[in-house]
């Protein structure tokens, strides 16, 4: 019920005109059933018709006789045609609204998934870093591919299960003007029915729940075995992630199992205990009441489908049951991302024509200290170089200036003005960035150099491109900028690749250019082909480079090594070397 209103309030219209349609597809029905009423006055009667004279008080007499002034009333002999074609009738309007509703359905369904999926991707994309540091990446992939589709699913069925419930309604309306005894005596076995087979319902529920968290943490798994695909098998060691996966898979299908049980267990008991009570019903008809058998069969035919339709009703929240569960987890990773929500617009215009200033800033991860007061200045269209030991701190400086963490003391300035009083989408804007990992798509070189940016065209990839000395080899390619890469850019070797990565970071001219270990994976020619680059673009940007190798170090005008939680200037930067250099010649 609460997952039900939940799509109300955020579908009101969608879920309101398939009510619509829905009740009053069961509304053409009901009129379509009543024509039984008036056949069977006519195959109870010796003489066919049914004359004011002799109508009695019953229920079923006063329903059959106001059908038949109305089709009186419209120039209509009733006759056994007619209430047939009445019927006909009723049934084909019932159609026609329930394909309306249905489609109405499908279409608010498709809709349910493409908004988890978009609000799961914008809340995601809109939060702080610190939140995707505790994501796993298998994880948010579950939730954008299988989880939204069994969302959807689930509101098909709560739709289907008031389809059937209002059917239900319907057919015991026809049913009580036929008997309203014997109507009462059914919906009471079939509530007698529901309660004790809903154990099967609870079961199926808790398979669901089972099943979203298996899947999220063996998507999870996943994901990071194939990262690590390559290490594993060269080591021989793929029997081990094989064992994980395999672990997790056997819980998932006895959660599958279970669900499957529970549904079959479910249609096989309900529709046995249906059976016995129509069975039952018909005796107590036909023997001890003495009842017409024309109107027996009425009643058979009537209360069956309702029944029927209860069952169905029952099965179908079974479903609801075992899906609800990928809405709620999807909803609560949608909440925990907006909950995780950065600002990043609103403050004044960055520039970057003077410097960049860490002036004593601390940060700490949980309780260890990474950062312990640390002052360093990257002059505007210098290249300042970070070296120090893995895990002194260079990423984290890193990520402070760009302003994906905050430091927790002292202050960072971009042209004299404090970074949190910036607009931090347009700083962001304004860098380039390229990480350790040369992270290519699996598409053209194009695309992975515009990332599908609207305002970028090919002959800005060039101009990238040819900046980082990619286009010769490009230009041998079959397809040239169009060729693709291969998955995580395999067609391409390491020099090329980190080429491409870089041309991505330059394509938008930015003004400051991040290298974050973009030289730690090249062999000692590919360094010297990438430092020669960052050579030839230093003045025109500033640059701001994480490296222990000695080219970029002795490339940069400015060095600092980070050591517990310091920056150290190094003197021996290339710059001053050079400069001692020339001044001993001169003397």
């Amino acid at each position: 019920m609460r997952l039900m209103l939940t799509f109300l309030r955020r579908y009101p219209w969608q879920t309101l005109l398939t009510l619509l349609a829905l009740l009053f597809a069961g509304i053409a029905e009901g009129l379509g059933l009543t024509a039984l009423l008036p056949l069977l006055e006519i195959a109870n009667r010796s003489d066919a018709g049914l004359p004011a004279a002799a109508a009695q008080a019953s229920a079923q007499q006063d329903t059959a006789y106001s059908l038949y002034n109305l089709l009186h009333g419209v120039g209509i002999e009733p006759g056994v045609g007619i209430m047939l074609a009445v019927i006909v009738a009723g049934v084909t309007v019932k159609n026609l609204l329930l394909l309306v509703a249905r489609r109405q359905v499908g279409y608010t369904a498709a809709r349910v998934a493409t908004d988890l999926r978009l609000n799961l991707l914008r809340a995601i994309l809109r939060s702080r870093w610190e939140y995707f540091l505790d994501q796993p990446i298998g994880k948010l992939a579950n939730a954008l591919a299988s989880e939204a589709q069994r969302a959807s699913e689930t509101f098909i069925n709560g739709a289907t299960v008031i389809t059937f419930l209002i059917q239900t309604a319907i057919y015991g309306a026809v049913a009580i003007a036929v008997s309203w005894q014997a109507t009462l005596a059914s919906l009471a076995a079939g509530a007698v029915i529901i309660v004790a087979s809903h154990f099967l319902v609870r079961m199926a529920q808790r398979a669901g729940r089972r099943q979203t968290g298996l899947m999220n943490s063996l998507l999870a798994r996943l994901t990071d075995t194939l990262q690590s695909v390559k290490p594993l098998k060269a080591m021989g060691r793929e029997h081990l992630a094989d064992r994980v996966l395999a672990i997790e898979t056997a819980g998932l299908d006895k959660a599958l199992r279970r669900q499957v049980f529970s549904g079959a267990a479910l249609t096989a008991g309900q529709d046995e205990m249906f059976t016995i009570v129509i069975a039952l019903g018909m005796f107590a008809a036909l023997v001890p009441l003495d009842m017409p058998l024309a109107t027996v069969v009425v009643l058979v035919l009537i209360l069956g489908r309702m029944l029927a339709q209860f069952g169905k009703a029952h099965r179908q929240y079974q479903r609801v049951a075992v899906g609800e569960s990928a809405f709620w987890s999807m909803q609560a990773a949608i909440d925990a991302a907006r909950a995780a929500e950065e600002h990043c617009i609103g403050g004044a215009l960055p520039t970057l024509r003077q410097s960049i200033r860490l002036q004593a800033v601390r940060f700490a991860y949980a309780q260890r200290n990474i950062l312990d007061g640390i002052t360093l200045d990257i002059p505007a269209g210098e290249l300042v170089t970070l070296t120090g030991r893995s895990g002194a701190g260079k990423t984290t400086v890193v990520d402070l200036v760009i302003g994906l963490l905050q430091p927790q003391a002292g202050c960072i300035t971009v042209d004299g003005i404090a970074l949190p009083q910036l607009d931090h989408l347009a700083w962001r804007r304004m860098i380039g960035y390229v990480p350790q990992d040369t992270l290519l798509l699996h598409d053209s070189v194009l695309h992975n150099v515009t990332l599908g940016d609207p305002d970028l065209d090919e002959a800005d990839a060039e101009r990238a491109l040819r900046a980082v000395g990619a286009w010769d080899f490009l230009s041998q390619l079959p397809d040239g900028i169009h060729t693709p890469v291969g998955e995580r850019g395999s067609r391409l070797s390491g020099g090329q690749r980190q080429r491409i990565v870089i041309a991505r970071a330059l394509v938008r001219r930015p003004a400051l250019l991040i290298l974050d270990e973009a030289t730690s994976a090249l062999d000692p020619d590919s360094e010297a082909a990438i430092c020669r680059v960052v050579h030839a673009l230093r003045g025109s940007l500033t640059i701001l480079a994480i490296s222990h190798r000695q080219a970029l170090i002795d490339a940069a005008d400015r060095v600092y090594r980070l050591d517990q939680g310091k920056a150290e200037p190094v003197l021996q930067s290339a710059r001053i070397l050079r400069a001692a250099g020339s001044g001993a010649l001169q003397s």
